[in-house]
């Protein structure tokens, strides 16, 4: 189970909304399945179905991690106009079998859906993220 502060929820969501229609993504770090850091990333994808982090960027991000002695533990990013669940593209693009995908969903934009997802090998399986 992947433990997130509420504040960096409210983060996300405003950084979704930020960027609509187009899709942000971003990083979140910690221990032991606890984020206690977020990286907001620029996407270089001008598609607002697509998200693709800006290499240079997330080569800093992983180096800063490692310095602070942290892991990846997710990797968010929104649908703007689509449910919370793992597209085609998400789907192929998992590279990191370790981290949990977030999706935030702004088809309400008064209500955004936040889901969690494990993709391991094309298999998409929800899993629990509590917010505290």
């Amino acid at each position: 189970m992947l433990t997130i502060p509420k504040h960096f929820i409210d983060d996300i969501i405003s950084h979704a909304k930020a960027e609509a229609p187009l899709e942000c993504c971003g990083i979140l770090a910690g221990k032991d399945g606890s984020a206690t850091h977020i990286y907001k990333m620029k996407n270089t994808e001008d598609d607002p179905d697509k998200y693709f982090m800006e290499p240079k960027e997330q080569f800093a991000v992983i180096k800063d991690m490692r310095l602070k002695g942290i892991d990846m533990l997710a990797i968010y990013h929104s649908h703007p106009h689509s449910p919370a669940r793992p597209s085609g593209v998400d789907i192929n693009l998992a590279y990191y079998p370790e981290a949990v995908y977030i999706i935030i969903s702004l088809m309400d934009t008064a209500k955004p859906v936040i889901k969690g997802f494990l993709i391991k090998e094309g298999k998409v399986e929800e899993t629990t993220i509590r917010i505290n």
